[in-house]
């Protein structure tokens, strides 16, 4: 598959999501498709784990995407995650395979204020 075809699974991705038509993702992931969370150690291997996973989810977030960069058979998005409450920054590492996804990691975190001692040597990026 080309570049553009892998970046627009991950924007139809995003877009299913934030429709809450979780059901899109069957047409998107392998079913033997592997998902990483490495901050909480946890990894979803399989369509069905997948399906139960989001089908219980207490919230499916909002997601704004930020940059997606595609690059061969491997897509990387930059995004915000809006739980309603607490916002997260993330990054998605996608592996492609045959125009579905085949692996995903993500990496998430909540902004922090920075510490003042390095006023003096950075941009603000985000206010």
């Amino acid at each position: 598959m080309s570049v553009d075809e892998n970046r627009t699974v991950v924007e139809r991705l995003i877009r299913c999501i934030n429709d809450r038509k979780i059901q899109v993702m069957d047409e998107l992931f392998h079913e033997d498709a592997v998902m990483d969370w490495p901050q909480s150690g946890e990894r979803v291997v399989g369509g069905d784990n997948r399906r139960a996973i989001y089908g219980a989810f207490p919230a499916l977030p909002t997601i704004t995407p930020m940059r997606i960069t595609a690059s061969g058979d491997l897509v990387v998005a930059e995004a915000s995650l809006d739980y309603g409450g607490p916002v997260y920054l993330t990054v998605f590492v996608f592996e492609m395979r045959e125009g579905k996804i085949a692996r995903e990691i993500a990496y998430w975190t909540e902004p922090f204020k920075p510490p003042d001692w390095r006023a003096g040597w950075v941009e603000h990026a985000h206010t």
